[in-house]
């Protein structure tokens, strides 16, 4: 079967009802988590065939990262372009609102956990999260360096990512509070701007 042909077969269901998929996957991994979530609950709670789901997603694993990314408020929002690298940070964060970000935090601690016991949920969080967040970073960081915010030689540069997901779950396991956005907000005033040597004002 050539490309194209497997792309079109792939494609019958629509946005709509991709996204109707994608929220009842979210709803059963927030119920059970990802070990208990199988592909007969995800076509039982859709009303829709199994034959279905592989056909269109391979497996859970990828199912599952899908969902989570559609789930993600702006996910890799391209336009955000400020001006300064905080306005670009800070815009970044502003996509969750804090019951957002509260239900993402449960939700991702979870997954972090299976995909230590599941290689093909950690390989596909790879490619569809974690490598287009970090593409979406560099874009921003490039952008200050362009603007002269950032030096290219900063060797923060390449721990951005790593702050910022460092930040967003240690408050719940050092504070025993959910990320807010006010939290993660000045965490980046204080921590991540200056470790890059950009102006924080």
């Amino acid at each position: 079967m050539t490309e194209a042909a497997a792309t079109t077969r792939r494609s019958r269901i629509t946005p709509e009802r991709e996204a109707e998929l994608y929220e009842a996957v979210l709803d059963l991994l927030r119920e059970v988590g990802y070990d208990a979530l199988t592909m007969d609950a995800v076509a039982a709670r859709t009303r829709s065939s199994k034959a279905t789901l592989y056909r269109q997603w391979g497996g859970k694993a990828e199912l599952v990262a899908k969902a989570v990314r559609h789930g993600k408020p702006g996910a890799f929002a391209d336009d955000i372009d400020t001006g300064s690298l905080k306005g670009d940070l800070h815009a970044l964060t502003l996509r969750a609102d804090d019951c957002e970000m509260e239900q993402n935090s449960a939700l991702m601690r979870g997954l972090a956990m299976a995909t230590h016991s599941n290689p093909d949920l950690l390989r596909a969080f790879r490619d569809h999260l974690i490598e287009p967040e970090l593409a979406e970073f560099r874009r921003v960081l490039q952008r200050a360096i362009d603007r002269g915010e950032v030096r290219a030689d900063n060797p923060a540069i390449q721990y951005v990512m790593h702050m910022m997901i460092g930040g967003f779950a240690a408050r719940t396991l050092i504070d025993e509070q959910p990320p807010t956005q006010d939290f993660l907000l000045s965490y980046i005033d204080a921590v991540v701007l200056p470790a890059l040597g950009a102006p924080t004002g």
